[in-house]
């Protein structure tokens, strides 16, 4: 990759970034398709967030920010417009400037969370869904699974925030979602969406143990090795997937989002290549 006077600048903002792969899937696509573009990390501090988004966005060359932990839904409140999915979980990954200087987001967690389900021949239709976390990615994949005709879906989180999100997203839901306990007994489809993973001495986010012997776990974490959930879902015989195929699923919708539509296009019909790019990490 050649670095250049007019190469354009993206930036992943999250604490910690250490575990962000989004910056070598892109590059990588980046370079096949010979886009003059880059993109990099940026560890930033929540109470920074809105300063340090509002400062590099004015710059020329930089053309957008991808949203990765903690900060999917601290912008939403300055943002002039947002797409469907990010108005009705309140959560944004993807930032760009508006010609007229102001800024607009959208969401893609829960797309592409759907996605990688039915890559992995999973259909979330008519599913017993519970869902932990119900932050910025938690309340992508629950807006999302709610429109893909998921029969149940119970949230799960520390304090107010799975109250809340079942709130916002109640209306036309049919009495689907409920706010419950980490108890994954009698679900289809259990998905760990809280950051529980990141660090070696983080307890698991349920007891793998009262899962039903057919449910399949999803952990979106982005880790390069199996996290303590995988490890433990595979010592019981559970079908559990990490969270990268999620992540590949989304670099259509952030590349027609940031102006690559004919690009987009291309990886829809066949996202092998981005997907032995993010295996070969």
């Amino acid at each position: 990759m050649t670095i250049s006077g007019s190469t354009r600048v993206f930036m992943v903002l999250g604490d910690p970034v250490a575990q962000v792969q989004a910056p070598q899937i892109f590059n990588r696509v980046f370079q096949r398709f010979g886009v003059d573009a880059v993109l990099v990390p940026a560890q930033v501090r929540a109470d920074c967030l809105s300063a340090f988004a509002h400062a590099v966005l004015a710059a020329g060359n930089i053309d957008g920010l991808w949203l990765t932990i903690p900060h999917k839904t601290t912008l939403v409140s300055e943002l002039a417009r947002m797409d469907a999915c990010a108005r009705a979980a309140q959560s944004v990954n993807a930032v760009r400037r508006q010609a007229n200087g102001e800024l607009e987001g959208a969401l893609f967690d829960g797309l592409g969370l759907v996605g990688a389900l039915r890559h992995f021949g999973i259909e979330p239709r008519g599913l017993r869904v519970l869902l932990l976390g119900a932050g910025g990615a938690g309340a992508a994949i629950a807006a999302a699974l709610l429109d893909h005709g998921v029969a149940r879906l119970a949230l799960h989180d520390l304090g107010s925030r799975a109250t809340e999100l079942a709130g916002r997203l109640a209306d036309g839901d049919d009495g689907r979602i409920s706010v419950q306990s980490a108890d994954p007994e009698g679900f289809d489809l259990v998905i760990n969406a809280t950051p529980l993973g990141l660090r070696a001495d983080d307890p698991l986010p349920f007891d793998v143990r009262r899962l039903d012997a057919r449910a399949k776990v999803v952990d979106i974490l982005m880790k390069p090795q199996p996290t303590p959930l995988l490890r433990a879902c595979a010592e019981r015989g559970i079908e559990a997937h990490p969270g990268f195929e999620m992540l590949v699923q989304q670099v259509p919708h952030y590349l027609s989002f940031f102006g690559m539509d004919a690009i987009a296009e291309t990886l829809k019909t066949d996202l092998s290549d981005v997907r032995l790019g993010l295996q070969s990490l």
